[in-house]
C-alpha cells in the first residue's frame, strides 16, 4: 500500500505509548482493570471519551471491555467523533485507505465510505490529520477485535441533531458494525463542579434528550446529539457505564475534564 495513501498517527507518544509492546500492554492493563463484562450480545453503539490515556484511558476500557465476548461477530466500526484543529461545516471522511497506529494498520472500509458520501459526508483527509479523538479510539480496537475488522471514521461539526442522526442512522443496527462516538465532557472546572455537571450530562443522555446537550457539556456534542436522537427515534435504551473526571483518575482536581462511556443496546 502506497505511504501515501496511508494515514500516519497524530499524537503517539503523547496521548499514548509510541513502541508497540509497551501500547499493548498499556490497553490490555486499562482492559484487566475494567473487569469482565457481563454476558450478552455487544452493544449497538459505545459512546467513549478520547483524552491520553492516563486519564481518559481507564473510563474508555469500560466501555471497551464489553466488546470482549462479542468479537467475533464484529467486522465494521464506524466512528464519529468531533475536530478540535480544523474548522469545517458537516461531516467528513478519509480519502485515505488505511490508518496507521504503532499497532499496525486498519483498513478504511470503501463501501462505508461510501454510504456515508451518499448521506452527505465529504470525502477529505484535512480535518483527520491532527485529529486525536478518533485516533486514540484505535489501539482499544485492535487489542479487542484484532486484525479482523475495517474502520470509517467520520468527523463531525456544525451538524444538527437531526442531520447527525441521520448520518449516524445509515450504520446503527447494520449487521457486524458497532457504531462509537467520541467526546469528552466537561472542561477546566474544579472536581465537584465537573461532577455536578457531568452527572446533568449523563442524565440528558440517559433521557434521550438531545435538546438539552451543547457544547458546553461535550466537545463531541455533535456527534453525541446525533446518537442520542436517533436512540430517541428508536426507542433504544442508553446505558451509563462510568462517569468520572481527570480528577479522579491522573490529573489536578482543581482543572479537570470530565470522561463518560455509554452503551446504546436493543438491537
Amino acid at each position: 500500500m502506497k505511504a501515501a495513501r496511508v494515514r500516519r498517527p497524530a499524537v503517539a507518544g503523547t496521548f499514548y505509548p509510541v513502541a508497540a509492546p509497551a501500547l499493548a500492554r498499556s490497553v490490555d492493563a486499562l482492559l484487566a482493570a475494567a473487569g469482565d463484562p457481563p454476558a450478552g450480545p455487544a452493544p449497538a453503539a459505545l459512546v467513549v471519551p478520547h483524552a491520553g490515556y492516563a486519564y481518559s484511558g481507564p473510563v474508555a476500557a469500560t466501555a471497551y471491555a464489553r466488546l470482549r465476548h462479542a468479537s467475533p461477530s464484529l467486522k465494521h466500526v464506524v466512528a464519529f467523533g468531533p475536530v478540535h484543529y480544523v474548522a469545517m461545516n458537516g461531516a467528513a471522511v478519509p480519502a485515505a485507505e488505511a490508518w496507521l497506529t504503532p499497532l499496525g494498520e486498519v483498513a478504511i472500509d470503501p463501501h462505508l465510505r461510501e454510504r456515508a458520501v451518499a448521506r452527505g459526508a465529504a470525502v477529505n483527509d484535512r480535518p483527520h490529520a491532527p485529529e486525536h479523538a478518533l485516533e486514540v479510539q484505535l489501539p482499544f480496537l485492535q487489542r479487542v477485535l484484532g486484525k479482523g475488522f475495517t474502520f470509517l471514521p467520520v468527523a463531525v461539526s456544525e451538524l444538527s441533531a437531526q442531520a447527525a442522526a441521520d448520518l449516524i442512522g445509515e450504520f446503527l443496527g447494520a449487521a457486524g458494525t458497532l457504531v462509537l462516538v467520541s467526546t469528552d465532557l466537561s472542561h477546566y472546572h474544579d472536581l465537584s463542579t465537573a461532577r455536578r455537571l457531568d452527572r446533568r450530562t449523563a442524565d440528558a443522555i440517559l433521557a434521550r434528550d438531545a435538546s438539552a446537550l451543547s457544547g458546553e457539556d461535550a466537545c463531541g456534542f455533535y456527534p453525541l446529539r446525533g446518537l442520542v436522537e436517533l436512540a430517541r427515534r428508536q426507542n433504544l435504551p442508553l446505558e451509563l457505564l462510568d462517569l468520572r473526571t481527570s480528577g479522579d483518575t491522573a490529573g489536578d482536581p482543581e482543572r479537570v475534564v470530565g470522561y463518560g462511556a455509554f452503551a446504546v443496546n436493543g438491537l
